[in-house]
């Protein structure tokens, strides 16, 4: 059985105004058994959380950092913790 995580990523770079939000959702759903959220903030990084399988969360790490997202990710920051639950699914905030 796999061990259930939470992972939070800042993602560095140029992540707003093009669509990064929208694509890290997709990428989450196709992941699948992922929830959490993508939320612009306001020093322009994208905070993600994603809730699931550490091998599912590993996956949406690596895409994060593989530079395989619209627009152009300077860097990722994460880390790791035990789930807090309470997400309906992968949204967008």
């Amino acid at each position: 059985m796999s061990e259930e995580v939470r992972l939070v990523a800042w993602v560095r770079g140029r992540v707003q105004g093009v669509g990064f939000r929208w694509f890290t959702r997709a990428r989450a759903l196709e992941i699948g058994g992922l929830s959490g959220f993508a939320l612009n903030l306001d020093d322009g990084r994208v905070q993600v959380v994603a809730e699931g399988s550490r091998e599912r969360c590993e996956g949406l790490l690596d895409w994060l950092q593989a530079g395989d997202t619209p627009g152009y990710v300077d860097g990722v920051t994460e880390i790791w913790d035990t789930p807090r639950g309470g997400y309906d699914g992968f949204a967008i905030r």
